[in-house]
């Protein structure tokens, strides 16, 4: 059986609005065709009764053409979700490797992200030191910012 990872999706209030910060903010790369799905069959797949869903494909950057995208879709009628917390059981963030942690900082700030954690650095046997730090985008997911020396 031959697995290949596909995709990371994240289910937006405005999927535009999220998509245009990782392109502005993060460097990714929108990738058409715009989604809008609707019907029995995506219902079944989804387990969501009368889905009608909206949204997009980004790349992310530094893997070429062919690499990972984050999809950014938008229900019709979302459900709301607990707070964002670093801690909390499940998916909680999505890491960037970054070459200046500061002006990528700056970067998240200037588009609408904002501060969770605060920078900082450690040692990580047997792989080197990192720096780091927690932001938010726009809509509360958590992104990891790392630097590595």
């Amino acid at each position: 059986m031959k697995i290949k990872y596909k995709h990371l999706n994240i289910i937006a209030s405005d999927w535009r609005k999220l998509a245009d910060f990782y392109v502005q903010a993060l460097g990714c790369k929108l990738l058409p065709p715009e989604r809008n799905l609707s019907g029995s069959w995506i219902s079944k797949g989804v387990g969501v009764e009368n889905a009608e869903i909206t949204g997009i494909h980004v790349l992310l950057p530094g893997h070429g053409e062919n690499g990972t995208t984050i999809e950014i879709l938008q229900y019709s009628k979302n459900l709301p979700r607990p707070q964002t917390a670093a801690n909390r059981e499940g998916f909680t963030h999505i890491a960037f490797e970054v070459d200046d942690i500061n002006e990528a900082i700056k970067k998240v700030l200037e588009h609408g992200g904002s501060k969770l954690g605060e920078i900082t650095s450690g040692k990580v046997e047997g792989t080197g030191t990192v720096t780091l730090v927690y932001l938010k985008d726009p809509e509360g997911n958590i992104i990891e910012l790392q630097s590595w020396s």
